[in-house]
């Protein structure tokens, strides 16, 4: 007997006592508001699914404390009316290292006017040397009749370090170390010889795509892409422009498109502002276009723990006409002025609780099946009510 007032003791305690199956009654009523309850169960559910899946980014700022690291420019920029032999690339910070005329992990590919590469695979823009360095370019020395152990003068811009000039790009190259301009072509006979000034001219209506990698100091300073030969001369920094003719000076066109430019490795969810950014110019003469880009650290944290240094940025624009008829002065060409903020930005990842998404879950079943209970115990005894009434005779 003890065991037996256990059990009906225990029976006491269920929270969920049942009715006998002969006592229950099935409504239409009921049925529609249960297949709404399992619908809306199955959009919640999923919505709480896919909460859960997914990962929160979260913003905390520090000061930046990084000190003698470099900074990786990722660029690839498209000019439609430029001509690869026209354009150079520079970079220069405010510590004082100057890079010019940079050729490592940079490309150009020549373009026809239509935006159509001309060759199949770019070309890396390399250190131009001699061709008489290479048996290829000794060979073809000797079929164009010319010695390859010859020295050619540099016409003024020997160095102990290079004294010979072989091409018109050594000239070239030569002038600009000394720091020189090379104003007039005519009567260098490796220019000559090269055709150098038809090169220029069958080249003319082609376009660029500059494309490629820097690595810089992480300071502010600037990179441009202008055209002409660049050279240092008491500090200040000039581009020949009279190389290409005096005919060529205000006319230079560098309408762009920014295909891509960021700074540093690409992170989940990082928004370039200048990618697909385009620059038609809308005047005759030249144009120089200002891009001021404040750079601001950002180190993100995914939920495994792995960091990834990289930088995000924001970018105010200014162009500026030059008309150098006008006494106007200025260097047409696309100019990017950089700063680096002192603020980091460490962006982490956060994922969810399983525990919290089992909450939320029996949350959302419990709640809709005990509204859909009181609905549907409201519509069940109104309904009933009302028929009793009609019954009755005291409904119409």
């Amino acid at each position: 007997m003890a065991g037996g007032d256990v059990w009906s003791k225990l029976r006491n305690l269920d929270a969920y006592p049942k009715t006998l199956e002969d006592f229950r009654v099935k409504t239409f009523s009921g049925a529609a508001i249960s297949i709404v309850a399992i619908l809306l169960i199955v959009v919640l559910f999923t919505s709480e699914l896919v909460y859960y899946l997914s990962t929160e980014v979260e913003p905390e700022l520090f000061v930046d404390t990084s000190r003698d690291e470099k900074m990786r420019i990722n660029v690839d920029v498209t000019f439609h009316k430029m001509a690869c032999a026209f354009l150079h690339l520079d970079i220069m910070d405010v510590s004082g290292e100057n890079e010019l005329d940079v050729e490592h992990d940079i490309f150009k590919q020549r373009l026809t006017e239509t935006g159509t590469p001309i060759y199949e695979e770019p070309e890396e823009v390399d250190d131009l040397g001699d061709e008489s360095d290479s048996a290829v370019g000794a060979l073809k020395m000797m079929k164009e009749g010319l010695d390859p152990n010859r020295c050619e003068s540099c016409y003024g811009a020997e160095s102990e370090q290079n004294k010979c000039c072989n091409t018109c790009e050594a000239v070239r190259e030569a002038y600009r170390r000394k720091g020189w301009a090379l104003t007039d072509i005519q009567g260098i006979e490796q220019c000559e010889r090269e055709g150098w000034t038809e090169k220029l001219k069958a080249q003319a209506k082609e376009g660029c795509r500059i494309y490629g990698h820097l690595e810089v100091n992480k300071v502010a300073g600037n990179f441009h892409i202008a055209p002409g030969k660049s050279f240092q001369q008491h500090s200040i920094h000039f581009h020949d422009l009279n190389s290409f003719g005096r005919e060529a000076l205000g006319k230079f066109n560098m309408s762009h498109t920014i295909n891509h430019l960021s700074f540093g490795i690409e992170y989940p969810g990082v928004v370039n502002p200048l990618d697909g950014h385009s620059e038609t110019a809308d005047k005759l003469g030249a144009t120089m276009y200002q891009y001021y880009v404040k750079i601001v650290p950002t180190r993100y944290r995914k939920a495994r723990g792995q960091e990834l240094n990289t930088n995000q940025y924001s970018v105010t624009m200014h162009q500026r006409h030059i008309d150098h008829k006008a006494g106007q002065t200025g260097l047409p060409g696309m100019f990017v002025m950089f700063e680096i903020s002192p603020i980091l930005v460490q962006l982490s990842e956060r994922t969810h609780s399983f525990f919290h998404f089992l909450t939320g879950v029996l949350a959302i079943i419990g709640g809709i099946f005990s509204v859909a209970g009181m609905i549907d115990s409201f519509v069940y005894h109104g309904l009933r009510s009302l028929k009793k009434k009609q019954e009755l005779g005291k409904l119409g």
